[in-house]
Parts: C-alpha cells; sequence; structure tokens
C-alpha cells in the first residue's frame, strides 16, 4: 500500500515512517521492503544480473592432488547458470543500502587428470555484500559507488563423468574460486547497480503531459537520504503550460509527519498543488443565452431581476433578450486543514444586453466567491479532485441601469453556478492531476490523508 499527503496530502502506498527532511514540490519515502522489492524486480526477476554474470569467464586452474596425484588442470571454466538467486537489503542511516544477493553458481569446463580429460560441472553457493552510496547529485540525476564488496564461497559440489577426483581436487577448486571470485563478481555488482540506477531514475524524473494544458516536469530535487528505516528523495515539479511559460510555486520547507508500517509515502505541497491548478483551471468565459421558457437558474436570475430592476429598467423586466457570462476572476486556491480539503474561487457574473448597434448594455456585474468542497481520490495513478459547492459570497461590482442591492439574487446565482460551472469545473478537473512512478511501486490500496 502507498500513502500521499496533500500539504499536505499524503498518500499512504502501504508506507513507512517519519522523515524530517524538507519538502519541495512533491517528497517520497521508501520502508527497507518496498526497496528490497524493488532492486529484486530490477536486478533477479528481470534477468539484468544473470545478464551480466553469463560472460563470466574464470582464470585456469592448475594443481596436484588429482587421480594418483597426476597434475590436475581446468580449463575454460566459465558461468553456465545462476540459480536461485536471493536479495536482501538493509538501510544503513546516512550511508545508503547494505544489498545482499545470494546464488548458486553453476561453473563448466575441461577437467584434464594426467591424460583423462573430460566435462566438470562445479556448483558453488556465494554470498556477495556490498554498500550503495548516492554521490554526485548534479541537475536531478546522482551516481552510485558500490562500497565494501564482500564475496563469500559457501558449499562447493563438483561432478565429471567418471568420479574420478578426489576431496584434494575439491580443496584446491574452492581455494582457487575463493582467491578470484570476488574481484570478478564485485565489478559485476557495481555494473548493475549503476544500469538499475540509471532506470530507477527514470521513475522520477519525468516529463508528464497534464491534458492538453500543460506538463509537470518531475525532477530529484536533492540527493536520496536514508535512516535505518526509510530511503528519503524529495522531488520538485515544474509545471508548464503549453508555450513553455512556467507557473511558480513556493518550495519553503516542510517536514514530513511521521508513518509506519507503509511501503511508500508521497506528500504533495499545497502551493504545487495550487500551480497545477492553476494550470488546469484556465478556463474561457461561458457565455449563453437566457431563454425564458426553459426553467433553470438563469431564468430564475432573469425573473429575480425583476424585483430589484429601478422602475422604467424595461429590458430589466424581460423586453429585451438577455444574455450571462461567467468569467474566472483569477486564480484558484487549495486550502488544506485537518481531513478537510477546499478551494477557493471568484467567478464574474455578467448580465448584459447585445444591441443592434453593437454595443452592450451591462445590467449586472456581481463577484461570486466561492468555497468549493473537494473529495480527493486516486484513479490510475493520478490524483482526483471532485467538486462541489458549499459556500458562495455574493458582491456588485457594477450596474449600467442603478441596481444596487442583489441579496436577494444569492440562492438564483448559486443555482446558475451548479448547473453551468460546476460540471466545467469538474470536466477540467477528471483528467486528474499525473503523479510520479517513483520507484516504480505501483499506487495501488492507497490511503489518503489530508
Amino acid at each position: 500500500m502507498t500513502v500521499l499527503k496533500l500539504f499536505g496530502i499524503i498518500f499512504f502506498c502501504g508506507l513507512l515512517c517519519p522523515s524530517q527532511e524538507v519538502l519541495s514540490g512533491l517528497s517520497c519515502a521508501v520502508s527497507p521492503r518496498a526497496m528490497q522489492n524493488v532492486l529484486s524486480d530490477a536486478i533477479i526477476h528481470n534477468g539484468l544480473l544473470q545478464q551480466h554474470l553469463q560472460g563470466l569467464v574464470l582464470p585456469n586452474i592448475m594443481g596436484e592432488g588429482g587421480l594418483l596425484n597426476s597434475p590436475t588442470s581446468i580449463t575454460g571454466l566459465h558461468l553456465v547458470q545462476v540459480r536461485l538467486p536471493r536479495l536482501s537489503v538493509v538501510l544503513l542511516s546516512g550511508i545508503g543500502v547494505q544489498l545482499t544477493i545470494g546464488a548458486k553458481l553453476q561453473l563448466n569446463g575441461n577437467c584434464l587428470v594426467g591424460l583423462l580429460s573430460e566435462l566438470i560441472d562445479i556448483l558453488v553457493d556465494v554470498n556477495i555484500t556490498a554498500n550503495i552510496k548516492c554521490t554526485n547529485f548534479e541537475s536531478g540525476t546522482v551516481q552510485v559507488v558500490t562500497e565494501d564488496c564482500l564475496c563469500i564461497l559457501g558449499a562447493i559440489k563438483i561432478k565429471v563423468l567418471s568420479g574420478l577426483l578426489t576431496l584434494s581436487v575439491n580443496e584446491m577448486v574452492l581455494r582457487q574460486l575463493t582467491a578470484t571470485l570476488p574481484a570478478l563478481l564485485c565489478p559485476v555488482v557495481d555494473i548493475v547497480m549503476n544500469l538499475v540506477n540509471i532506470q530507477l531514475l527514470g521513475t522520477v524524473n519525468s516529463v508528464v503531459p497534464v491534458g492538453t494544458a500543460g506538463t509537470i516536469h518531475y525532477q530529484l530535487a536533492s540527493i536520496p537520504y536514508t535512516s535505518g528505516k526509510f530511503l528519503g528523495m524529495d522531488l520538485d515539479g515544474a509545471v508548464q503550460q503549453v508555450g513553455g511559460s512556467t507557473i511558480p510555486h513556493d518550495s519553503s520547507p516542510s517536514a514530513l509527519p511521521p508513518l509506519l508500517d507503509r511501503l511508500m509515502l508521497l506528500a504533495m505541497r499545497q502551493s504545487f498543488i495550487n500551480a497545477i491548478l492553476t494550470l488546469l483551471l484556465q478556463m474561457p468565459p461561458q457565455t449563453f443565452p437566457c431563454t425564458p421558457d426553459v426553467f433553470s437558474g438563469a431564468n430564475r436570475l432573469h425573473e429575480a431581476l425583476w424585483s430589484i430592476a429601478p422602475a422604467g429598467c424595461s429590458t430589466c423586466r424581460g423586453t429585451s433578450p438577455l444574455n450571462i457570462k461567467l468569467m474566472l476572476g483569477g486564480n484558484p486556491l487549495i486550502l488544506l486543514e485537518e481531513n478537510k480539503a477546499s478551494i477557493k474561487l471568484s467567478v464574474l457574473i455578467q448580465v448584459f444586453v447585445n444591441h443592434l448597434d453593437g454595443s452592450i448594455l451591462n445590467l449586472l456585474l456581481l463577484k461570486a466567491d466561492l468555497g468549493l468542497n473537494v473529495r480527493v481520490s486516486i484513479v490510475g495513478g493520478r490524483l482526483v479532485l471532485r467538486l462541489a459547492l458549499g459556500s458562495t459570497s455574493l458582491s456588485l461590482e457594477s450596474s449600467d441601469v442603478g441596481i444596487s442591492n442583489v441579496s436577494t439574487l444569492k440562492p438564483h446565482c448559486s443555482s446558475l453556478l451548479m448547473e453551468r460551472l460546476l460540471p466545467a469545473l469538474n470536466g477540467a478537473l477528471s483528467i486528474g492531476i499525473p503523479l510520479p512512478n517513483v520507484l516504480g511501486i505501483p499506487l495501488i490500496k492507497v490511503d489518503v490523508q489530508i
């Protein structure tokens, strides 16, 4: 399970423990178990280790101790198969990741004992332990360094068709492999970890489209950090409109809350979400006629103008066709409280008449300050916000016909906004906010906290 938190919202994907590090656009903490799953998939299950060990060729083994003390040589020794590979991970506070790989290596070669030559099969248990550190952070990327690599050989089994090898040959092979294998295996681990690092960085450094409105450029904001309980990563998210302009957001520090028993935690800052909402809710004005024969919020508003219009305003009383225009009056602002999210949004409502000569008579220009309740969910790796009208505050901006008191119009404006504006807003938000596929951990069984 994952966790995501909006700052905050936190999304728990089965996650973990507290991080006191700062948060930029988005922050992530990953448990040791999740990290082990990620590395096992990348190194073992995807065949990366087998692939890079496949061409392993070992030095010839020469010595005495064969049948009747004849000289023994084993040549052409190469790796055939990596059997039963397994991987475990320990997070080292302030250091990085301690990786342990255990496997049985099957080796084949030619064995010459005296004048007798035959194929030899060797099965040897190996256990490789190495510390993996992140270093050299620059522009969203880090390098990984393999340190303190230790390779220990365990049980060894040797088979030849004739069965003529003695115990002394087993000892000779074990001694030679102990001397040569670590120098061959540890560089392979280093190569594999560098390839995995590139693969995993690609999950956090990514550009994802937000519908047709623009993109979010997620990028590692600093070098990853570890405690004994989690791996932490700070990400930034540059929100860009189509055309390239970036919508700014505040990246001041915030601390992650303590969390236990989860695989991963993602936390999104309030200011970052505001930047994305600004991108998504760039809606053009809506203009539509007030048709008297349709029972709707627009026509109830039209009818209500009768009661507040000055005497002699024939246009207000329905002798001329009216039009209504809805315009967003500024950027949305999301407000996050304990277990509650809401959006503040201003809307301009204009009631006007188009004259034949092209002039416009502004009957009414209202400003509606809305409080929109937000329901948060995760769908298909995206953060989806669904809005419902909570509160409406109405004020008069201007009127060309002398209307001055608009208090009675509030319920009609609320009906109008629910019918016309809310579906448009929810339609714009329905594509969701794409979240980074951090380390390839899927956002399933997600808990959301605000």
